[in-house]
């Protein structure tokens, strides 16, 4: 069910701090009708699995409340329980929902009868891979071929236990679902087509051109609703256009009838028009959807129809288009002078360029360097203008000889001059090429060039240094490497073994040889020989270009050679050596994103898999077990390299990657580790590949490779755990299996600073869970890390402050910081420029401000106006952790008033951030702005400074995070002058009244302590009386927050003392 949710079902854009929904469409209903039918017949077609409680419950907010299931007082428990006694398997709470087995989830959806669809849209929208829940995080939907299901068959041959054969036999159903769920979408699709704004604007503009004929017109009227256009196209409202709708029309029919009728990228359908005493139109459609207007009009009006079919309409038409062809052909003849006279001189233009791209051409054909030279790099700029120094004098040596000869000698001299050159270039021209040339260009195949990698592309633009093959200072070994070479060319099958051989005695990893072999045209006959029939000549060349490869320089002309596409080849090999030299070379090459590409196009990733398949695991490698665990490991070495490209990570889980990387992971050679946890390390960045290692269990293998006395291999897996640990669950499985001390140990390798920055990563991530925290807490983490507070890296400063701000959430931790003297250094890191590390900082010096002990430390190491400072940076989540930092700064400041106002243009500054596009400023903002208007006098400067209309503007908004810091700040600022009054009139009443519908208790009390203060203006009670506020008042009047009921009691009270005056002045 997960891949036909993920792939066939359309869903809307999710918004700032929620999730997307199911649209509504035709494919998406027909997709909840068919779930709707599979689940209530698996009570007849898997009777054993009709019992079967579920891993964790389905939880999601319903139309149905507790009253439907015959509970009392808002909340209902079943009298069925789980096997362990301590839950119900369902319960409800208001309109909270909460399922915990099969026959509940049945119960669920014949108590919504008629409304099963809509109730199965709420499950999948809250619940969006149900079958994780239903059977458990290792069934989870992942993407790709993962191997789950062959695994789970495997593993269930052994498996005694008839519950998880049951399981088994329902994921084996599900996973039919999701068959059956994909063919309906295909046929569907099919059938269907996506309406674009271009279309609906010319059928829109055709009707409009037949409402005035004079005989048999179609309607009478139709227009748009709106007249702003989007830049795509669109008019309908932005939320609206989410939901995948175009525009709205108003068409007065010849029966007089008005309908409104709603373009959408389905078709065209009815809605419900506007509300005649609100003036709101009501999106909510009507009827069928259709997929022109023709089709739907002709269903509303049958007038529209027999119009449309009628003689007098055509002949109509017909004179219309004749007198628009007749109005086209006089223009097209009063333009054709003019157009012949500019297509003459287009021409006379394209003549000239071609002249002059001609000229240009012979020029640069005779300053071109040889052709091996320009398929292999160019000159370096610094002997590029040697040599035109050089070429400079020689042409005035010329010069001065030549003036004291006649005309004729001159032109002889020169043009013996010239042939001498051609002939010399021909001469460099052989000898750099030998055997077949090689110039096979780098193809396209991928219709999408670009590439995210996670690695530097800088050795792709790094300059190409050749050396003088005439200079006297070239080692010996250079011209021993071209006699080498020379033999490799025009020696028989004997020779050039012999010359790979004697190459092989040089020293490879020195630079001057590794060019060497390139610059005399030794790479092309080494990637020739790849070509051959010869295995123990692939296998020499295959050595050497291993060995080279590691030149930056070197991969780059073996790429532009095409030598990829070959070792990619080579990969099929039945000869072992063979698959793993080339995947070792392979490993070598792709370093950079357009060799990664061509690995990739030429289907290298799947052999490359393929190569880590037969590897043996858990026993002592003897005889050809030792060859078939180096092949995968030579292909786990050349996935590392190709891993660092998106693309790459999603082509590797479709081959099956994941099952081999698992299986692999339990080796026990450290060679074969290495490259597999890095590989995952870098894998970890996708979400897919997080959720297999967590559920395949390669945690806890991570975890033991901890305690490797390999520092690298440590180094991957505190890496991978860094990236793996975004998740919850996957932080307790690290506390489960005793990972953290291990974590905590890698500190003491401060001098490796790569291995230092993965295990501070592992730690900050880890401690996002508060058991955790308390571990690290007795462990003595918190000391050790302020200690690497300073003349760290950045990496490494990153995590280390990510932690800190993790750890200070806890009281204890924010005094061990304090009295460690953290906070200085914490503050120091606020005059740096990466962002990243910005933000932490700000987090951790904001947690330490919520002790008043600490803030005369900050305060006189200058924090807060470096914090102010950091408002004014481009970075938006820069601007946001400030602004929250600032919040428990001014809160805990014994002189706040005065501390904020001595910043200059420190207020203006903060009130101009309401314009920010960014809920999470925004929220930041009004938070910071409810504790500066605390202060009187830092009030009625804001005030000044427009901070009302401002925050008038944001109400309208559904996050419930601003929300609550809004409904606060406009409860501040109501405390001065005619403040409320001009929130009324900004009509910011109203939609605060809509607050009170949201789940958040946080937004109830912001918002009734709004509602009181604003209550104390007539004109507000007024609007809030009409907008119904006074039910859902009285209703938390009775909240168990005793600042709620105050607040809620306080509001009922105004409204009330208003509406008796307001009687007694009618009896007056």
């Amino acid at each position: 069910m997960g891949q036909s949710l993920t792939r066939a079902a359309e869903w809307t854009s999710a918004t700032a701090g929620g999730r997307g929904k199911l649209a509504m469409s035709p494919i998406n209903e027909k997709l909840l009708k068919e779930i709707v039918e599979f689940t209530e017949a698996i009570p007849n077609r898997h009777s054993d699995c009709a019992n079967l409680e579920f891993q964790k419950p389905l939880v999601y907010t319903s139309h149905l409340n507790a009253g439907d299931f015959g509970g009392s007082g808002g909340t209902f428990e079943s009298s069925e329980k789980t096997k362990d006694g301590n839950s119900s398997l369902l319960s409800v709470s208001g309109n909270k929902i909460t399922i915990l087995s099969m026959p509940m989830l049945m119960k669920v959806l014949q108590t919504a009868a008629e409304s099963k669809t809509k109730e199965a849209r709420f499950i999948l929208e809250e619940n969006q891979d149900p079958v994780a829940n239903i059977l458990g995080a290792t069934y989870a939907t992942t993407g790709g071929d993962d191997g789950t299901l062959a695994r789970l068959i495997d593993q269930s041959k052994s498996d005694q236990d008839d519950n998880q054969r049951s399981i088994l036999k329902l994921y084996i159903a599900f996973n039919n679902l999701d068959m059956e769920l994909m063919k309906v979408f295909v046929q569907q699709f099919s059938e269907g087509y996506r309406l674009t704004p271009d279309v609906v604007t010319n059928e829109v503009e055709l009707l409009q051109r037949y409402t005035n004929l004079r005989n048999g017109k179609l309607l009478e009227k139709i227009i748009y609703t709106s007249n702003i256009v989007f830049k795509n196209g669109c008019r309908a409202p932005t939320l609206r256009q989410l939901e995948g709708e175009i525009c709205y029309l108003e068409i007065i029919t010849l029966e007089q009838d008005e309908i409104c009728v709603t373009a959408s990228t389905s078709g065209f359908f009815q809605n419900q028009g506007y509300n005649k005493e609100t003036a709101e139109p009501n999106y909510e459609r009507k009827g069928e959807i259709f997929k022109d207007l023709k089709s739907l009009l002709k269903e509303v009006s049958p007038m529209f129809a027999s119009n449309l079919a009628s003689k007098e309409f055509a002949n109509e038409t017909r004179e219309t288009k004749k007198g628009e062809r007749r109005y086209s052909s006089e223009s097209e003849g009063e333009m054709r002078p003019k157009r012949q006279q500019d297509k003459r001189a287009d021409t006379d233009r394209e003549q000239e360029k071609k002249r002059k791209a001609q000229r240009e051409k012979t020029k640069k054909q005779r300053k071109e360097v040889s052709l091996p030279w320009k398929t292999l790099g160019k000159l370096s700029d610094d002997e590029e203008e040697a040599g035109a120094k050089d070429g400079r004098k020689r042409e005035l040596k010329r010069k001065d000889e030549s003036s004291e000869k006649d005309g004729k000698d001159k032109k002889k001299s020169t043009t013996d001059k010239r042939k001498i050159t051609m002939e010399s270039q021909s001469a460099r021209q052989k000898s750099f090429t030998g055997g077949k040339p090689r110039s096979t260009p780098m193809t396209n195949k991928d219709s999408d060039f670009s590439d995210s990698s996670s690695e530097s592309e800088e050795e792709e633009e790094a300059p190409d240094r050749r050396q003088d093959g005439g200079s006297a200072d070239l080692p010996p070994e250079y011209w021993q490497i071209q006699k080498l070479v020379k033999y490799l060319k025009g020696g028989n099958q004997t020779a050039t073994i012999i010359a790979l051989c004697c190459l092989r005695d040089f020293n490879l990893g020195q630079e001057t040889c590794q060019l060497a072999i390139r610059n005399v045209g030794g790479l092309e006959v080494l990637l020739n020989l790849l070509d051959t029939e010869d295995v123990k000549c692939k296998i020499g060349a295959l050595k050497i270009l291993k060995e080279i490869s590691r030149n930056v320089q070197i991969r780059k002309s073996i790429a532009e050679l095409g030598g990829l596409q070959t070792m990619v080849n080579i990969l099929k090999s039945p000869n072992q050596d063979l698959k793993c030299l080339a995947a070792e070379t392979i490993a070598n090459v792709a370093k950079f994103r357009r060799a990664r590409r061509v690995v990739r196009q030429y289907g290298g990733i799947k052999k490359l898999v393929a190569l880590m398949d037969n590897a043996p695991v858990g026993k002592s490698a003897s005889g050809g077990d030792s060859k078939d665990i180096e092949v995968a490991r030579c292909g786990a070495l050349a996935l590392w390299s190709c891993s660092k490209s998106t693309k790459n990570k999603r082509a590797m889980r479709k081959a099956g990657a994941i099952p081999l990387l698992a299986k692999l992971l339990k080796s026990q050679y450290e060679s074969m580790l290495v490259p597999v946890i890095g590989t995952l390390q870098e894998c970890a960045s996708e979400s897919n590949y997080r959720l297999a290692i967590r559920t395949q269990g390669m945690i806890e293998d991570l975890v033991a490779n901890l305690k490797s006395e390999n520092l690298e291999l440590r180094m991957h897996c505190a890496s991978a755990i860094f990236k793996c640990a975004e998740d919850e669950e996957t932080r307790n499985l690290v506390r489960k299996f005793n990972g953290l001390q291990p974590l905590v140990d890698l500190l003491d390798q401060s001098d490796d600073k790569e291995l230092l920055a993965a295990a501070t990563g592992a730690i900050w991530k880890c401690a996002i869970s508060d058991e955790n925290v308390k571990m690290f807490q007795k462990m003595g983490v918190i000391e050790r890390l302020v200690s690497l507070l300073e003349d760290q890296p950045e990496d490494v400063l990153i995590n280390v402050v990510g932690a800190l701000s993790e750890c200070a959430k806890s009281e204890e931790n924010r005094n061990t910081i304090r009295n460690k003297n953290g906070i200085p250094p914490l503050i120091s890191q606020l005059t740096g420029t990466n962002h990243a590390l910005l933000v932490n900082t700000t987090n951790a010096i904001g947690a330490c401000a919520r002790d008043k002990e600490s803030m005369p430390i900050i305060d006189n190491y200058d924090g807060v106006r470096l914090l102010w400072s950091l408002l004014k940076n481009k970075n938006w989540e820069v601007e946001a952790s400030a602004a929250w930092a600032i919040c428990p700064c001014i809160m805990n400041h014994r002189e706040a008033g005065e501390m904020v106002r001595s910043f200059v243009g420190g207020l203006e500054l903060i009130v101009n951030l309401l314009e920010s596009d960014h809920f999470e400023v925004l929220a930041a903002v009004c938070a910071a702005i409810a504790q500066i208007a605390k202060d009187e006098e830092n009030l009625a400067v804001i005030t000044d400074h427009n901070v009302v209309p401002m925050l008038s503007s944001l109400t309208i908004t559904k996050d419930d995070l601003l929300r609550r810091h809004l409904a606060e700040a406009i409860a501040r600022c109501c405390k001065w002058g005619s403040n409320r009054r001009t929130f009324g009139e900004k009509d910011a009443v109203a939609p605060l009244v809509h607050y009170l519908g949201s789940k958040d208790e946080e937004v109830h009390w912001a918002t009734t302590l709004a509602l009181n203060q604003l209550s104390q203006d007539p004109e507000n009670c007024i609007t809030m009386h009409r907008e119904g506020v006074v039910k859902v008042l009285m209703e938390m009047v009775g909240s168990k927050n005793y600042d709620l009921q105050e607040n809620a009691a306080q509001c009922l009270g105004n409204i009330r003392r208003l509406a008796m005056c307001n009687e007694k002045a009618k009896y007056k």
